[in-house]
């Protein structure tokens, strides 16, 4: 089914549908020329001039979306944990985009670390290796928890993630099972009076219809959700990337929506769950990587944790170490970490 342009009135957060069929020669040709203008940037940056250069190009020194081949042996855990030295420029929210993680992702693998200015030398730890989401490894999963979403091609062995932003604390992105309805192509923004109000007591008036451009918050890109309101799109903002940032829709790096609305067709799945903790099997090590729960589910303290390490590898041939999987929990820094072994049962002469 092609991708969409424009989007009607009447749906909150950018409100979808459309026609005209969307050209891939666009992505193609993006395709094969970034490899050309990484290295003429790489020479600009090498011989100190084009600073503007830089500055537009940046986006396409964004690694972009993660994809990954899920494990032969059946393992939950994919990619890795690696270190890269700051330079004097970086900041925290930089090496996100840079490396294909939202800046509060980043920023709590690195505590202690200065966002905005972490220093030359300074060692980063990049949280690339990820815990897979609970439950059926198929369609879109979106965790709240981690600000990241998973999607599974269908009769395929690889999974492909993505940092999200999320709603803000007064428009709560809703735990919900819906579905991708439709792929926009240059959507309009119709917000809703609720929004229009907020911007009003800034002093910011909003045309009742924001049309595709610099203006516009849902960037280039939607797809259209069966729930009402509710879409997973791009941005004019990427900085808010991974953070609690929106008004209830799903908020992608500019150049990972332009990924996903190709991969991900209409009728496709999507989960968002809540899971602070996941658990999964690398081999015969139990592992746990940790995020901090959001505040309006805060209340359940550590017993979603105890529960779903309990589940998951408290039988009789598994040993838990207790202790450290709360620490886990409270550091809550989304780096996965062994925290228990299966028991190697001793075997007959």
């Amino acid at each position: 089914m092609p991708v969409r342009r424009g989007l009607p009135e009447g749906r909150c957060c950018g409100k979808v549908c459309a026609s005209v069929a969307l050209r891939s020669s666009n992505c193609r040709i993006t395709a094969i020329l970034k490899p050309f203008i990484r290295a003429v940037a790489s020479r600009a940056l090498n011989f100190g001039r084009c600073a503007p250069f830089i500055v537009l190009l940046w986006p396409m020194f964004a690694h972009g979306v993660r994809e990954y081949p899920l494990p032969e042996d059946g393992s939950d855990i994919v990619g890795d944990v690696f270190t890269v030295r700051a330079q004097h420029e970086d900041t925290l929210v930089r090496l996100a985009r840079e490396h294909g993680l939202g800046v509060q992702e980043l920023s709590r693998a690195n505590p202690g670390v200065d966002p905005w200015l972490p220093g030359e030398g300074t060692e980063i730890r990049l949280p690339i290796a990820f815990v897979l989401p609970p439950g059926p490894r198929e369609g879109v999963i979106v965790n709240l928890a981690e600000y990241r979403l998973y999607y599974f091609p269908p009769g395929e062995d690889r999974v492909l993630t993505a940092p999200v932003g999320i709603g803000r604390a007064a428009f709560r992105t809703p735990v919900l099972e819906t579905r991708v309805t439709d792929r926009i192509e240059q959507p309009n923004w119709t917000p809703p009076a609720s929004v229009r109000e907020e911007y009003a007591r800034r002093g910011v008036e909003l045309m009742r219809v924001v049309p595709p451009g610099p203006d516009n918050p849902l960037g280039e890109y939607a797809l259209l959700l069966s729930a009402p309101g509710y879409l997973i799109h791009g941005t004019n903002q990427p900085f808010g990337v991974g953070t609690r940032v929106s008004h209830g829709c799903l908020r992608l790096y500019p150049e990972d929506i332009e990924r996903l609305v190709w991969e991900i067709p209409v009728g496709t799945t999507v989960r968002i769950v809540h899971a602070p903790y996941k658990i999964g099997w690398n081999g015969d090590e139990l592992v746990m990587e940790a995020h901090r729960p959001l505040e309006e589910f805060e209340h359940e303290g550590l017993t979603v944790m105890v529960r779903e390490l309990t589940r998951a590898g408290a039988g009789a041939d598994e040993v838990v170490d207790w202790d450290l999987a709360e620490q886990v929990a409270r550091e809550a820094r989304g780096v996965p970490v062994v925290v228990g072994t299966r028991r190697k049962l001793a075997s007959a002469d």
